[in-house]
C-alpha cells in the first residue's frame, strides 16, 4: 500500500487539474506577473527529471549488498547468492504541483534506481538482464529563500524482483539492501546556473 501512495497523491492532482480553468488576470498587484499568470494546479513546468542507463563492466559490478561477498564459496558458479548487478537504470523526478501561492514552494521528489544482473564476485560473469530489484528514496520538501530547501526523505527497504524476493542461500545477508531503512530530514543548498542547451 505504502509503494501506491505516491500514484494515489498524482491521481488525485490530476482529477483537480482536469477541472482547473485559468482566469484571466486583469487587475496589477505587487506579486510578479509570471506567479500571476500560472495556473494553480499543475503549470508548465511542474516536472522535471533525469533519466540514466549505465553498464558496469566485469569485476566492477555494483553490490546492493544482499549477498556477502564471499558468495563464490557456496556453491561456486551455482551460488544461489548471485545478485550482483550488471546493468542500472537510474533517475529522478520532481514534481511541483501548485504554481500559486505559498503552497508553490512545495516539492515532492522520488529517486528510483532499478538493477539488474546474474553474477558472483570472482566466480562467475554473465551479461543477463535478470531482475534483482529497485532501491529508491522519495520524499517532499519546502523552497526556502536564498536557494535553500527543506526536505523529508524516506528510504524503503530495497524492492526485490522475481526470484530474488526470497531468501538465496548460505550467503544471504537480508532483505536491507544499500543504506537500509530510514528516515531522514536535511537541507539542501543550490547554486550556480545551468550551462544553456545542456537540458
Amino acid at each position: 500500500m505504502k509503494r501506491l501512495l505516491p500514484f494515489l497523491v498524482l491521481s488525485l492532482f490530476s482529477c483537480v487539474a482536469w477541472s482547473q480553468t485559468s482566469p484571466a488576470t486583469t487587475t496589477v498587484s505587487q506579486s510578479s506577473p509570471s506567479s500571476q499568470s500560472e495556473k494553480l494546479f499543475f503549470p508548465k513546468d511542474w516536472y522535471w527529471g533525469w533519466a540514466q542507463f549505465d553498464i558496469a563492466p566485469p569485476h566492477n559490478e555494483p553490490d546492493p549488498n544482499l549477498c556477502a561477498a564471499n558468495a563464490g564459496q557456496f556453491g561456486g558458479k551455482h551460488s544461489q547468492c548471485n545478485a550482483f548487478a550488471r546493468y542500472m537504470l537510474s533517475g529522478t523526478l520532481e514534481l511541483r504541483p501548485i504554481g500559486r501561492t505559498e503552497a508553490r514552494r512545495l516539492v515532492i521528489f522520488f529517486d528510483p534506481n532499478f538493477l539488474f544482473g546474474k553474477n558472483v564476485p570472482q566466480t562467475l560473469y554473465t551479461w543477463a538482464w535478470d531482475p534483482i530489484g529497485m532501491e529508491y528514496a522519495i520524499g517532499a520538501g519546502i523552497d526556502l529563500p536564498k536557494r535553500f530547501q527543506f526536505r523529508f526523505t524516506a528510504h524503503p527497504k530495497l524492492q526485490r524482483f522475481g526470484d530474488r524476493d526470497r531468501p538465496l542461500g548460505p550467503a544471504w545477508l537480508g532483505p536491507d539492501g544499500p543504506w537500509g531503512q530510514y528516515n531522514a530530514f536535511g537541507v539542501r543548498k543550490y547554486f550556480g546556473t545551468r550551462r544553456e542547451g545542456t537540458y
